[in-house]
Formats: structure tokens, sequence, C-alpha cells
């Protein structure tokens, strides 16, 4: 396929960027995370805020769960970078705007953002038009994860050095993948030199999640089976710790809503924080 469709970026990673800016324009400084890129590079009509995706009020919790994750690993990125490691791995990169936002950063690092080939070249394309341009610390590894193809090789391809440690993270993806495509990806960046990181977020049976926002993820998850992507695999920590230990990490951790909550959203009076048992961190050394 070569429509359209094909090329542009898919409807998650329009929303979680849309989602980032209404952040700043709804949401009271400070700010956990200040990001307008993926608006710029989107272009929507001026009435994307009307969508019903994009109520500042039924939104809340799940723009305070986007913009916590993506602070929580661009910190883990400067801490790592500041420890010496060199080389950034982005699994279904989307339209992660690291590169572009904290060029100070990742122009110490060799990045590699690794997504889908039709979205990538668009966003690609955004990039050169928006003047932002690709420095040459930035690789774009196009690799179609539906087809099992081995994105390991096509990094390697493309200049990452696997014998010098990463940081390797993943955001928004596991439960789009079968429990052991997961598993798979797990011993893949398992693989990985000694004293690389991986940071990947899972989702939690959606029982247990906070009732208040459970409608909201019921409803994502319906919408995903609709448009021919659905959840297929949710895991609790204990579980997801688990699959990180078989896989052969060394240590692992599970980083909770209420982590992210401390972290970022301290003395707020506005209640805003990212739901409890919704989507969470796992963080695990080689």
């Amino acid at each position: 396929m070569n429509d359209k469709r094909h090329l542009a970026p898919d409807s998650t990673a329009a929303r979680v960027a849309l989602w980032r800016a209404l952040h700043l324009e709804t949401d009271a400084p400070p700010h956990v995370l200040e990001d307008a890129i993926g608006l710029k590079l989107l272009a929507p009509g001026d009435d994307w805020r009307e969508r019903g995706d994009m109520d500042p009020q039924f939104t809340r919790p799940f723009r305070a769960s986007i913009v916590a994750r993506a602070r929580f690993i661009e910190d883990l990125v400067v801490e790592q970078t500041g420890w010496g490691i060199t080389q950034y791995v982005i699994l279904g990169a989307g339209l992660d705007s690291f590169a572009q936002r904290r060029p100070e950063i990742a122009s110490r690092l060799t990045v590699f953002e690794i997504d889908q080939p039709g979205p990538q070249a668009w966003k690609r394309q955004r990039l050169i038009e928006l003047g932002f341009g690709i420095p040459q610390w930035l690789h774009f590894v196009p690799a179609d994860f539906e087809a099992g193809e081995a994105w390991q090789d096509r990094l390697v391809a493309e200049g990452f050095d696997d014998s010098k440690p990463a940081i390797v993270v993943s955001t928004g993806v596991s439960m789009y993948l079968t429990r052991d495509a997961n598993a798979a990806t797990l011993r893949q960046v398992a693989a990985f030199a000694r004293g690389s990181t991986l940071a990947m977020t899972f989702l939690l049976p959606l029982d247990m999640a906070d009732p208040e926002v459970r409608p909201g993820l019921e409803m994502a998850e319906k919408g995903a089976r609709a448009s021919g992507t659905p959840f297929l695999s949710f895991f609790t920590p204990p579980e997801i710790l688990a699959l990180a230990r078989d896989a052969g990490f060394t240590e692992a951790r599970h980083v909770s809503a209420a982590d992210l909550t401390r972290r970022y959203f301290p003395d707020r009076t506005d209640g805003l924080c990212p739901p409890n048992n919704a989507e969470e961190l796992l963080v695990a050394n080689t």
C-alpha cells in the first residue's frame, strides 16, 4: 500500500502528540513536558481541539500519563548520557520529538528511531519541510514489526555498535504485541552489551484500573479493536518483572503511576496526575 493512510502516522501516535500539546494549552504550569513539535508536524485543522478524544476533562488523566512517561524517559536518557552512554534506540518512535526539543543532549548521542517505513518516511519529510532537518546523529531505521523483520540487523546496518551499551525505550507499544512478541523483544534487548537499559511501558489488566478511568480505557480498547490494531497484551507488575528476568536482564524494576505522581506532580492544587494501574513502566538493565 502506498496511499496516504499508510504513509501518515497512525491514529495512536497522532493522539499522543496532540495530548502533549493539549497539556501545554489546558493544564496549569508547571508543565511536566513542553512539547508542541508533534502538533507542528501534524498541522491539524483549527478544529482539532473539538475532537471527542481531545475533551480537556475526559482526557485529563490520560494526557497526564502520557507526559509523565515521556518526562520519566527523557530524564532517564539525560541521566544515562551523563554516565557515558552514547547510543539511544527508540522502538516504535512515532512522533517522538526528543531530537528536536533537546538537541543539546541528543547531539551527544547517536539516536536511532525505529518505526514502520511509511509513517517514518512521512515524519522525515515533515521534519525537512519545517526546517528541523535530519542531523547526522539522528538515524531513521525502517522496520516492519508486523512482518517480523529483524530490527537489530537494520539497526547495526545503520551504524549501531552492538559492542557498546545503549538505552532502549518503547512506549505505548507492548499492548499491541502478543505476549510471545513482547518476550522476544525483551530477549533481544537483554542481549545488548552489558550496561544497557530498557524502559518500556505496559498496560495493566483493565479491571485493575481506577474506576474513574476504566470507561476511557475500555473505550480505547474497543477503538483499537475496531481499527484493526487490538490490544493483545496486559501485564501485572509481577508478570512483567518475571518476563524481564526470564529474558535475561540482570535487574528489573516497576515504576508505578504513584511513583510518577510523587516525582512530577507534587503540590499541585488542580489534582492533575496519571491514573493508577493503567499504563506503567518497566525499567531493566543488562
